[in-house]
């Protein structure tokens, strides 16, 4: 498969763009890409450590978030070997990058780098969607950087985020309802409480459990007919008491 005009000319203008920038912004976008996954990485484990106060399905989620970007990958790297386009830092006449150019046979569309960071950033997105300004972004400049070094076209990192933010959200809905049961099996057991959390907590308070359907208690009780009352209270009189009628005060006639 050969690249599309407008991609090859676009891959020309960035990378003509990179290579004059400096060295230190060379090797930052050269290692950037590695680094950007591992810290997907890392944010798949503080996401398992938060789910283990939350449901099931939050715990899930956390769980499944990995074999979701597995998924995308997959997608990527069967489709990379029936389409199999050669790599733009060999196919383009005077290509200059920064990054070493792949071996023959390491194709280019889509591109695996790209499909994996929107695969987790999306896989994250879906078990923990307040991270979303921070890994969508960090995921499409990982994606822009494999442009930037000169081993991929616009249109390979372009199809690979849309493999990822596509195939990765599918994959986590779908493993999720296997998932969950498990979670709340293995959550009655020592060793998966350990591992999952016990969940949203049970109780009030400390050793107050309150089951579900037990009627409150009333705020207060009115007091019953010929029960005893206070007579410290000056302003309390007989009639009050017996529920007879005040006597009239003033002068009789």
């Amino acid at each position: 498969m050969g690249a599309p005009d407008f991609s090859a000319d676009l891959y020309r203008e960035i990378t003509e763009f990179a290579q004059g920038t400096p060295s230190w912004v060379h090797e930052a976008a050269d290692v950037g890409t590695d680094g950007g996954l591992l810290l997907f990485a890392v944010l798949f484990v503080v996401g398992w450590w938060r789910a283990r106060g939350l449901d099931a399905r939050a715990m899930g989620l956390a769980l499944v978030a990995p074999f979701a970007m597995v998924s995308a990958y997959l997608v990527s790297e069967v489709s990379k070997s029936f389409i199999q386009e050669e790599r733009p830092c060999r196919a383009v006449a005077g290509a200059v990058h920064i990054a070493a150019c792949p071996a023959p046979g390491d194709w280019s569309f889509p591109s695996n780098h790209a499909t994996i960071a929107a695969a987790s950033a999306a896989a994250i997105v879906v078990a923990w969607r307040a991270l979303a300004p921070l890994v969508l972004p960090l995921a499409a400049l990982m994606a822009f950087s494999r442009v930037f070094v000169g081993v991929h076209y616009p249109h390979d990192v372009a199809a690979g985020f849309l493999v990822g933010v596509v195939v990765a959200p599918a994959a986590a809905l779908v493993l999720v309802l296997a998932a969950r049961p498990l979670v709340e099996a293995l959550r009655g057991v020592a060793a998966g409480a350990v591992l999952l959390g016990a969940g949203p907590a049970a109780t009030q308070g400390p050793g107050l459990e309150i089951p579900l359907g037990t009627p409150r208690p009333a705020a207060a009780a009115a007091p019953m007919v010929g029960a005893a009352v206070p007579m410290d209270d000056a302003s309390v009189t007989m009639p009050d008491v017996m529920g007879g009628v005040p006597p009239r005060r003033g002068p009789l006639r």
